[in-house]
């Protein structure tokens, strides 16, 4: 059974660290055990969600995963990356070699943007570059196209692209679902994956990969997460499209479809009463975290070990059976 809690990997870096990043690698005290589950009761009133004030705080990252240089030397970019899954990506892709740059949403996720990068800071290994952390509101073409260049500008290549920013509101009806809604849901979740896969495209070359986060709920539905369902379907057609579209060019697109995950989007999207038995419906009767979903990330971007995938997505769910 996996026992989740926030582990010390970096002892011999310990003094080298902040007060907030020692704080984040304390243990956590949630239980997991199969079939008893319950969160804590607890509400966000904004999106995005923030992962310091969760209770408790997901697991990132875990003392049994034993890196082996399996990105030595890429460039990665992970949108989103500041909490939940985008952060745990960040740590085992430094941990694995990478040099990480990641996004987060100015003014929202300043704290958890900055505990990312002190966490990436100290997983690098010596021969990576500096990390780095933009803000951007990524729904936009300008906005997608600014990052891109600042990242060629200092590091003048895109091996990986990680497209994992998502925005959730949960609805009763189709009717409370609005255009301006509708539009914002699809820009965020769906409309930034195209952009910043146009613009980074220009800059990557043969054996880089795309890797873009979907959900189960694009293959079981979700009746109260209509407009996000939708986008996370759009994920998957699009993953499944751009494979064949870049495949004669050696760039290989592949999907991760997550279960039920501890992340920032929970509290910040469920009442209080779904929240505390959250993930308790899967067959393995609780809730999944980040970590055990970022090795699925590390496969697909590695060309060691995934070169002969593409337009294929993988299923840390718990397991929920999607015969996809």
């Amino acid at each position: 059974m996996f026992t989740p809690y926030i582990a010390t990997l970096f002892d011999n870096n310990l003094k080298k660290s902040s007060p907030n990043f020692q704080q984040l690698i304390t243990k956590s005290s949630v239980k997991m055990a199969s079939g008893e589950q319950k969160f804590p009761p607890q509400k966000q009133e904004t999106q995005p969600g923030k992962e310091h004030a969760m209770n408790p705080t997901p697991q990132f990252t875990c003392p049994d995963y034993k890196p082996s240089n399996k990105l030595q030397g890429k460039i990665a970019v992970v949108t989103g990356g500041d909490s939940g899954i985008g952060r745990s990506v960040c740590n085992l892709f430094a941990l694995e070699g990478a040099t990480v740059i990641f996004t987060y949403v100015k003014g929202h996720e300043d704290k958890d943007a900055r505990d990312t990068l002190d966490m990436i800071k100290m997983a690098k290994t010596a021969d990576a570059k500096d990390p780095m952390a933009i803000p951007a509101d990524l729904g936009f073409d300008e906005n997608c196209k600014r990052v891109v260049d600042e990242i060629i500008n200092t590091y003048g290549r895109i091996d990986i692209l990680v497209n994992n920013a998502a925005e959730q509101y949960e609805c009763g009806s189709i009717e409370e679902i609005d255009e301006p809604r509708l539009i914002r849901v699809f820009q965020t979740n769906f409309f930034s994956y195209v952009f910043m896969t146009r613009h980074a495209l220009k800059h990557m070359k043969e054996g880089s990969s795309i890797i873009n986060t979907t959900s189960v709920n694009a293959y079981k539905g979700h009746p109260t997460l209509l407009d996000y369902t939708s986008t996370k379907g759009a994920i998957v057609a699009f993953t499944r499209a751009l494979s064949l579209q870049l495949v004669s060019k050696g760039i290989r697109v592949n999907g991760v479809a997550p279960g039920p995950i501890w992340t920032p989007l929970i509290p910040s999207s469920f009442k209080e009463d779904k929240t505390t038995q959250f993930g308790s419906d899967v067959p393995m009767k609780r809730a999944g975290q980040p970590v055990e979903v970022a090795p699925s990330f590390v496969f697909l971007a590695c060309n060691q070990c995934s070169s002969y995938i593409t337009g294929q997505v993988l299923h840390p769910n718990g397991g929920t059976i999607v015969n996809a």
